[in-house]
């Protein structure tokens, strides 16, 4: 993404309630999220910015005798948490799925810790198992709402061809042990 002149990435926090994504967003990048031990604290995404510091760059502008020294930066987006069923709506739902669509990288944040005062499993494979799950859900609804309106358009269209074909092979490798309602 193109911003302030250069490139920032951004990478979006994601996981289920209380597994640590605005403990990790305030880490890196000195915010000052809410991290509370209850589900939804965070509701609407926050954003912050960190600069990426590289030795190299300082050395060669040291070198140069630079007057302006741009250094990459990055940008977080802590997401509210997801939860089972937010591809259908649960919890934050088509807000979550949002913002995920807005980063350019995941980082997959999943609680490995026990915790008396956080409801919920802390095994790490069961997080990343939902996380997966709701994700590949969210995936194959945008596939499949998108195919049938491609797929007329490429009638009129021969350049969409390829792309509805690229769809329809998305959409016959989608995980087969999905439930029916799932698969619609």
């Amino acid at each position: 993404m193109r911003r302030y002149g250069g490139w920032v990435e951004r990478f979006g926090f994601v996981g289920l309630p209380n597994a640590g994504k605005s403990s990790l967003f305030n880490a890196l990048s000195g915010g000052s999220a809410l991290a509370a031990a209850y589900p939804f604290a965070t509701v609407d995404p926050n954003v912050g910015m960190a600069r990426v510091p590289d030795a190299r760059l300082d050395a060669l502008a040291v070198m140069s005798s630079s007057a302006k020294v741009v250094h990459a930066t990055v940008e977080f987006v802590d997401i509210g948490g997801l939860v089972e069923g937010a591809s259908k709506g649960e919890g934050l739902g088509n807000r979550f799925l949002a913002g995920i669509r807005e980063v350019d990288a995941l980082v997959l944040v999943l609680r490995a810790f026990p915790d008396p005062d956080v409801v919920g499993p802390s095994d790490p494979l069961e997080h990343l198992a939902t996380v997966e799950t709701e994700l590949a859900l969210a995936d194959l609804e945008s596939v499949e709402s998108k195919i049938e309106r491609r797929r007329k358009t490429s009638k009129l269209d021969k350049s969409l061809i390829p792309e509805v074909e690229a769809l329809d092979a998305a959409l016959a490798s989608s995980p087969r042990g999905l439930p029916c309602t799932a698969r619609r």
